[in-house]
């Protein structure tokens, strides 16, 4: 049973990076309608970050939860200044190759400096530790990963659906011309959605950091597992992709242990079923 609850707590852990990853490529393609094929690409530039925040600036993992994903998110919100604002308007397979090149071009920049090896940095002093539940040792940092990661995306769905500057953003995309005719700048939102969408990709680099290595391959290793994800919580869905993303890795989990063969293969064979019954996804909208 202690190896059934250990699996289940790496399906969590792994679930929390699922929704971040696939709740930020749901927010771009919903808003701009970009296949942000660069998500994880970013996700381990907001890793790498963390690292050269603590090894050249002496900065430690709370002040790297706050400035990664703000530096990543503004590099994100250059490249849809100066490239991705060319393809709006046109088919998403232009947005996914063009998002394409852009990955496997920093990948090679990072994999060309530091090797395909990872890269050690360490959990956090506060966060270290395990808690005795009785049934099994939860590790502090595991248990603090997945409860930040729900917090941050409930409130990113609560922004988005909930709030005024959500009603924007949804408006800027449906209908940019009557938005622009109320004064509101719609490339700005576009822009700053496109920025928020990369930054919850880099927030999920730092906190993958200290429970996997940094390396030039870790976003590449995770990318088409969190696509799977989104095409099955429904392409722009931003509760779809939270709950596919968490209860597809607590399936995984079960999956290693009960048929570990299968477990690699276990969340493909779910999106073929989805898109057999239903292509536009469990929670997407049908035409």
């Amino acid at each position: 049973m202690q190896a059934l609850y250990g699996q289940l707590m790496l399906g969590l852990i792994n679930g929390s990076f699922y929704a971040l990853l696939s709740l930020g490529l749901a927010v771009i393609f919903g808003m701009l309608n970009i296949i942000n094929f660069a998500h994880g690409a970013l996700y381990m530039m907001g890793a790498f970050c963390a690292w050269f925040l603590l090894h050249f600036f002496g900065l430690n993992y709370w002040w790297a939860l706050v400035l990664a994903p703000l530096l990543v998110g503004i590099f994100g919100i250059a490249l849809e200044r100066c490239l991705l604002q060319w393809i709006k308007g046109l088919d998403p397979v232009y947005g996914l190759l063009l998002t394409f090149g852009i990955a496997l071009i920093i990948q090679g920049l990072f994999q060309n400096y530091f090797g395909s090896s990872g890269l050690p940095y360490s959990i956090p002093r506060e966060l270290s530790g395990a808690v005795n539940l009785g049934f099994m040792y939860l590790p502090i940092y595991r248990g603090w990963v997945v409860v930040f990661s729900l917090a941050v995306c409930l409130a990113t769905w609560f922004m988005i659906e909930k709030t005024r500057l959500g009603g924007y953003l949804r408006a800027a995309t449906e209908n940019p011309e009557l938005v622009r005719a109320f004064g509101i700048n719609v490339p700005r939102m576009i822009m700053l959605t496109y920025g928020l969408g990369v930054g919850l990709a880099a927030l999920a680099g730092v906190l993958s950091a200290p429970i996997n290595q940094v390396g030039p391959l870790m976003g590449a290793r995770l990318i088409i597992v969190v696509f799977a994800v989104v095409v099955i919580g429904g392409m722009g869905s931003i509760m779809g992709s939270i709950v596919t993303g968490f209860a597809l890795g607590v399936i995984e989990g079960l999956t290693k242990y009960f048929w570990p063969e299968a477990s690699s293969v276990v969340v493909f064979a779910l999106m073929v079923v989805v898109l057999l019954v239903r292509p536009a996804g469990l929670t997407g909208r049908t035409a």
